[in-house]
């Protein structure tokens, strides 16, 4: 399945909102940025978001809007009258008068009521708002990924004419290399051994062969149009073929014997660089 690794989502629940900026890294590596009182939940997060993704550097941004939450404090009023009451006693008993200072009651653990209900939902909420902007974000490399694939597929159609190209000049390239030999031969007037010139010739012709990197071409490239139907990640795998036909390329070149075929040999390692450019941002 072709994925882009670049892409952009946006998702946003009551006051939260999430956003994902999502660009190509060998590995999966994920940055959340969030309030302190939420990161609890980036494990679960991180958790959720591999089992769809598992390459690329994602930025997780949480921003969470105060506009409609609450801004008063829930004082728990039984336990500030029974400090009250205590302090009172205590000065009962030591025949001095204390003030009571309002923010140490603040500090004194479970003073300030936690709303858990509404905490829990809040949560749910975040969590509920995460897999909505990662589905976006799926969607979004997908469409991406779908783009790129069509433009691996037509620089694959480039490379084919190139190769098809070489391969019908192979025999003649061969071919004039066989008569420039005698003819230079002939030119300078030498007696030579014809079996010997024979056996030199025809290991000329086996050193100068490109048939098989021709060959071997033909089967990456249509190795690279498999990989791009299957499913899951295929970047890693399609890179490693772009390695290999670039192998062949080079291969290629230094057995051109031709103005020409060292000519088809560069336009053939521009493509193969110009798909392995855009094979990159693949996941």
């Amino acid at each position: 399945m072709a994925r882009s690794m670049t892409a952009f989502a946006r998702a946003e629940a009551n006051n939260i909102s999430w956003e994902i900026r999502s660009v190509n890294q060998r590995y999966l590596d994920v940055t959340f940025r969030m309030p302190d009182a939420y990161r609890v939940l980036e494990i679960q997060l991180k958790n959720s978001l591999r089992q769809q993704l598992h390459r690329g550097k994602l930025d997780c941004a949480l921003r969470i809007s105060q506009e409609n939450t609450q801004t008063s404090l829930a004082i728990n009023k039984e336990l500030v009258d029974s400090l009250t009451d205590a302090a009172s006693k205590i000065d009962a008993l030591t025949g001095n008068e204390s003030r009571i200072d309002a923010l140490e009651l603040l500090r004194w653990p479970g003073a300030i009521l936690d709303d858990s209900v509404d905490c829990e939902t809040e949560r749910a909420t975040i969590i509920e708002a995460f897999g909505d902007v990662v589905n976006s974000l799926v969607e979004m490399r997908q469409r991406e990924g779908d783009e790129l694939k069509n433009i691996v597929l037509a620089k694959l159609g480039e490379l084919a004419v190139i190769v098809n190209q070489v391969r019908l000049e192979a025999p003649t390239i061969a071919e004039h290399q066989r008569n420039k030999i005698q003819n230079r031969l002939l030119q300078i007037k030498v007696e030579v051994d014809e079996s010997r010139l024979e056996q030199e010739l025809v290991y000329l012709a086996q050193k100068s062969d490109i048939v098989e990197e021709l060959d071997r071409l033909d089967t990456h490239m249509e190795e690279v149009r498999n990989t791009l139907s299957q499913a899951g990640p295929i970047g890693r795998r399609l890179d490693f073929l772009m390695q290999e036909l670039n192998r062949e390329a080079n291969t290629l070149s230094s057995k051109a014997t031709a103005a020409n075929t060292s000519l088809q040999t560069v336009d053939l390692k521009v493509v193969i660089e110009q798909m392995r450019e855009q094979i990159q941002n693949l996941e």
